[in-house]
């Protein structure tokens, strides 16, 4: 199927019979063509534990499964779009920037201070930010949301990225995060943008950051 851009903020999806697709609910715009659109709360290949995942995570809200005969087109809330095409690696992504992805992905979900250990999830509770991302594997297209455009930057052995956590919107490749702090304790408390905190990526992949510390 994959998506195409029609613009900086919408996307056209080719819907075929026996696939299927799953976008954030909201998301559609306009289809053409017998295409329906019913809750999902098993989130993809993901399953159950996907499920429990989310809910952890406070995201309530069910993605919609997208089957049928025709082509939709989808955008949310005027965010840029950035198409992501998976060929067998993992893509990482915040999961309220995930607008739609196609059903051959494996979807699950990842604590992404687990790395930064009892602290990188302290300061993560802290800042509000990136505890849980939603992690899509396989063959197949990905769209994600952003404020004010992405960019790629590449993750090299021998140049790791430090993010503000609020403008991370997903990465992929064999990448290490770490959730740290540029402050002491005492003042880091309140603060939840980048001059407290940093997401160092480092190993080898991209990751892409929007334009905006603007919450989705």
């Amino acid at each position: 199927m994959g998506f195409r851009e029609i613009n900086s903020k919408m996307i056209e999806a080719t819907v075929a019979p026996g696939q299927r697709l799953f976008s954030q609910r909201g998301a559609m715009l306009a289809y053409k063509g017998e295409v329906g659109f019913t809750p999902n709360l098993r989130g993809g290949q993901g399953g159950v534990m996907s499920m429990i995942g989310r809910r952890v995570a406070n995201e309530d809200t069910p993605l919609m499964t997208v089957e049928g005969n025709g082509t939709v087109l989808f955008g949310h809330g005027g965010h840029h779009i950035q198409v992501i095409n998976l060929t067998g690696d993992t893509l990482y992504v915040e999961a309220d920037r995930l607008l739609a992805f196609e059903g051959t992905l494996e979807q699950g979900t990842v604590f992404l201070g687990s790395q930064g250990g009892v602290m990188g999830m302290v300061r993560g509770q802290v800042s509000g930010q990136g505890l849980f991302t939603t992690s899509l594997k396989g063959h197949g297209a990905v769209a994600v949301m952003a404020h004010g455009g992405v960019i790629e930057l590449p993750i090299t052995p021998q140049r790791p990225v430090r993010v503000d956590p609020q403008a991370y919107v997903a990465h992929h490749g064999d990448v290490r995060n770490k959730l740290s702090t540029a402050l002491g304790w005492r003042d880091m408390v309140g603060r939840g943008s980048g001059e407290a905190f940093q997401l160092e990526l480092s190993g080898s992949g991209a990751v892409y950051v929007q334009a905006s510390e603007e919450k989705l």
